[in-house]
């Protein structure tokens, strides 16, 4: 059976008729606008119990203090771990910017800045600004962070919900960084 191209034609311009009468749906949302149930934290116990013993960060190993960790979980079962690290085999110039180790399984939002899944190191500096760096030592994104005075008990590393909203937030001492999900 021979079909012309007429009809060919006509039954292609059917069909992304039909597809564009389809509603479309949003891929990539943020913490506040997904719907269903936040992501849950995980107290230190928990994530220090995912985290690996020591990492690697620019050529060398460092422990994680399980003590000062923290984490989430996402609704998908995906992973988002903080943990301080021992930085006193590394240069005192590194360890002014690398205070702790990140592994996300999911891309991340510092303060609207993104960040890709993997692994980092970061510190905050100075308490004025977050610099996040991937296991070379190189300068991923850098936010301004901020200081909460009404923060009853400050922890080493802790990370808490957001009252205002449904993201969460990343403390070292009393400053942080507000994190969520990447759009």
């Amino acid at each position: 059976m021979k079909i012309s191209p007429r009809t060919v034609v006509a039954t292609l311009l059917m069909a992304l008729f039909a597809l564009s009468s389809v509603p479309r749906v949003a891929c990539a949302q943020s913490m506040e606008e997904r719907p269903g149930p936040a992501p849950t934290l995980l107290g230190r116990d928990q994530a220090s119990a995912m985290l690996p013993p020591t990492v690697f960060f620019r050529g060398q190993n460092a422990s994680i203090q399980g003590r000062n960790s923290a984490g989430l979980r996402m609704n998908n079962g995906k992973l988002v771990l903080f943990g301080l690290v021992d930085t006193a085999g590394y240069s005192s110039a590194l360890q002014q910017t690398y205070q702790a180790y990140l592994i996300t399984e999911v891309p991340l939002s510092f303060a609207g800045k993104r960040l890709e899944p993997g692994a980092y190191g970061f510190g905050f500096v100075a308490g004025e600004r977050m610099v996040v760096m991937d296991i070379g030592g190189n300068e991923r994104l850098s936010v301004a962070t901020t200081r909460d005075e009404s923060l009853a008990r400050p922890n080493p590393l802790q990370v808490l919900p957001d009252a205002s909203s449904r993201a969460f937030r990343l403390y070292l001492g009393r400053n942080y960084v507000p994190i969520s999900l990447a759009e």
